[in-house]
């Protein structure tokens, strides 16, 4: 609610404020571009929907592309936005530093450039993005009171950017603080659920005593499950995003599924396009807007969605 009444308040202002500019200086409507790592996830596709939808409201066009986790792929798609002439970029890197060459192109045309939730090496004129760290420590905390505060726990790792590390770097640091657990394995699961799946039947097959796993990502955390309930062993699973289809496993009876994480994907770009929106307007500008998260457990996915 924090987040959805800091985006709502902001974006409310500047788009009166747009109005008032427009109305003095009368202008083609303003370009928004957005280029995504991936749109195969809900979470993306969530944010998708909330662009166009801001955008809608404040008369704005939008133009968006999908990298499909292709850096060079990424850099010609911003190279292309650039040409279609946007007046502002919004970047979720599928390589934080990779795509630093694309941030300088858009600042040398003139653009505003944001990152979404994965910051971007570069001259960007803000980040917004998930607390990170507190998504991982939030959702490790919870599994470790949920085995009892002992016992063998591997993590289910993912692509090495910033936001997967903070994810792991939380959860270790959770962790830590009960010397009864042990983290015997930690596996790149890619956050796709056909290698998750094949990675945790690993796991449990090289670790017969294990009690608990923690995902970087919801849908990596639906092929853990299924690896988890095909084994037959209880094993608790704890995640990030909430995202649908983990809110929805985790409200059956028994699941394993105990916690994820949720972000906002919502609030981030609402905050994102806020943000921008007083970039071009030449205010100065915050060059981090984290946004909060929250852990939901079986009992709060009854009544959450993003």
């Amino acid at each position: 609610m924090k987040n959805l009444l800091k985006a709502t308040a902001l974006v409310a202002a500047l788009a009166c404020g747009a109005s008032a500019a427009q109305a003095q200086t009368p202008k083609q409507p303003l370009r928004i571009g957005m280029t995504f790592q991936e749109l195969n996830n809900p979470y993306f596709v969530t944010m998708k929907q909330a662009l166009e939808e801001a955008a809608a409201s404040i008369g704005a066009t939008v133009v968006t592309t999908d990298a499909r986790h292709d850096v060079a792929k990424q850099i010609g798609d911003v190279e292309d936005m650039i040409q279609k002439k946007i007046d502002i970029l919004l970047l979720n890197p599928t390589d934080s530093t990779g795509v630093q060459s694309a941030v300088r192109s858009a600042k040398k045309a003139g653009l505003i450039v944001v990152a979404v939730d994965a910051n971007a090496q570069g001259p960007v004129d803000s980040f917004v993005g998930s607390k990170n760290i507190d998504a991982g420590r939030l959702a490790c905390e919870y599994l470790a009171k949920s085995i009892g505060e002992k016992g063998d726990v591997a993590i289910l790792d993912g692509i090495p950017v910033v936001p997967i590390l903070e994810r792991v770097k939380g959860c270790r640091e959770a962790l830590a603080k009960y010397p009864g657990i042990k983290v015997v394995s930690t596996q790149n699961g890619k956050q796709e659920r056909a290698t998750a799946l094949t990675v945790t039947e690993n796991i449990l097959q090289a670790n017969g005593n294990l009690k608990g796993i923690f995902s970087v990502n919801d849908g990596g955390s639906m092929g853990a499950l299924a690896a988890i309930e095909a084994s037959g062993k209880d094993v608790k699973l704890a995640s990030v995003d909430g995202a649908p289809e983990a809110i929805k496993a985790m409200q059956k009876p028994g699941s394993k599924f105990i916690a994820t994480t949720a972000q906002y994907p919502r609030d981030q770009i609402r905050l994102a396009i806020g943000i921008a929106l007083a970039r071009k307007w030449g205010a100065n500008v915050p060059a981090a807007v984290p946004v909060d998260v929250k852990l939901i457990d079986a009992e709060g996915a009854k009544t959450f969605s993003w």
